[in-house]
């Protein structure tokens, strides 16, 4: 997207941007996945990070965390996926 369309794209739909809280996609390693979480900060070096809960994400604008982003290309969602797949005798592929 050209940063002319997107200056559109932001005029069009008015955000809020808080700059101490945000949503962000973290890799869990005990569970093997990704989850959406929210993370405030309280100072440099002092965060607070929990699942994001439903309600924050009804505040965001155009996101739906259970539909994937349509910016991503295919290919680009089978490679991030590509860790999780295994071989036949149960090892992983990759790693």
């Amino acid at each position: 997207m050209s940063s002319k369309t997107a200056r559109l794209v932001i005029n069009a739909y008015p955000v809020f941007v808080l700059s101490n809280e945000w949503l962000e996609e973290l890799y869990c390693e005990q569970c093997g996945s990704s989850h959406w979480c929210h993370i405030i900060k309280h100072s440099p070096d002092q965060y607070t990070v929990r699942w994001a809960p439903q309600h924050l994400w009804e505040q965001v604008a155009h996101v739906d965390p259970s539909v994937a982003n349509p910016t991503v290309s295919e290919y680009t969602r089978k490679q991030a996926r590509r860790h999780q797949q295994k071989r036949v005798d149960g090892k992983s592929f990759y790693g």
